[in-house]
């Protein structure tokens, strides 16, 4: 009995060797892929974390430095952003409060470039809009019109198609063509929600154009800005 259960055993024996002699390197390869996977995908959330902190702390500075306005500051700090963090929102962020105090402070081209920045390299539509906004209206006030329009050109998050139209308004007013004017104001009256003071100021432009805002039908689902 016994020595039949060592026939036994060593059959069971020689069948994991044949089996493991056939699969063994692939069960290795499948092993190593599986927790190296697991170890890559540790490590770059643990790279993503550290990236997030260092990213936060240069936004401080950067916040700081607008601050105490500081422009040499805020555009060395927006720069190591840029180049260290570029992929970040902290650094999307960063370059919106850079180029309002870039501004404020007499500096347009230093606060159009990091405007421009973001808008052609963000990661998020939102931030993309908004710096395409700011951007515009800055180019208004230098009445490059044209080089407004076509930020306002690219495609806008649906949340601020309305703002869009109201800018577009604005230049084609400005320009003297009333009746794209009048069509961009209503675009943006009936985008906005009827509850929101934005959509009373464009009521206003309307009506300085002789447009009946009465006879407008706001557009379904219209959006608070």
């Amino acid at each position: 009995m016994a020595r039949h259960l060592d026939l036994e055993e060593q059959e069971q024996l020689d069948d994991l060797k044949h089996f493991w002699n056939q699969y063994g390197n692939l069960i290795s390869w499948f092993l190593i892929a599986v927790f190296g996977s697991f170890a890559a995908w540790n490590g770059w959330q643990y790279w993503e974390r550290s990236q997030a902190v260092k990213a936060s702390a240069l936004y401080d500075e950067v916040e700081r430095a607008a601050a105490g306005g500081d422009t040499a500051r805020v555009e060395q700090a927006l720069k190591d952003m840029r180049d260290k963090f570029g992929r970040t929102s902290y650094a999307q962020q960063a370059a919106l409060l850079a180029a309002r105090t870039l501004a404020d402070k007499g500096k347009p081209d230093a606060a159009k470039a990091a405007l421009q920045w973001v808008a052609d390299d963000a990661a998020d539509e939102g931030y993309q809009a908004i710096a395409r906004l700011r951007l515009a209206a800055m180019l208004v006030e230098t009445k490059a019109y044209d080089d407004a329009l076509k930020q306002l050109a690219a495609g806008m998050p649906k949340q601020f198609e309305a703002l869009a139209a109201d800018r577009r308004g604005d230049i084609y007013n400005l320009q003297g063509k009333k009746d794209e004017a009048k069509a961009e104001y209503t675009k943006a009256w009936q985008g906005f929600a009827a509850d929101t003071d934005y959509r009373t100021l464009v009521e206003v432009k309307l009506t300085a154009l002789g447009v009946d805002v009465k006879a407008l039908k706001p557009a379904a689902g219209a959006a608070k800005p």
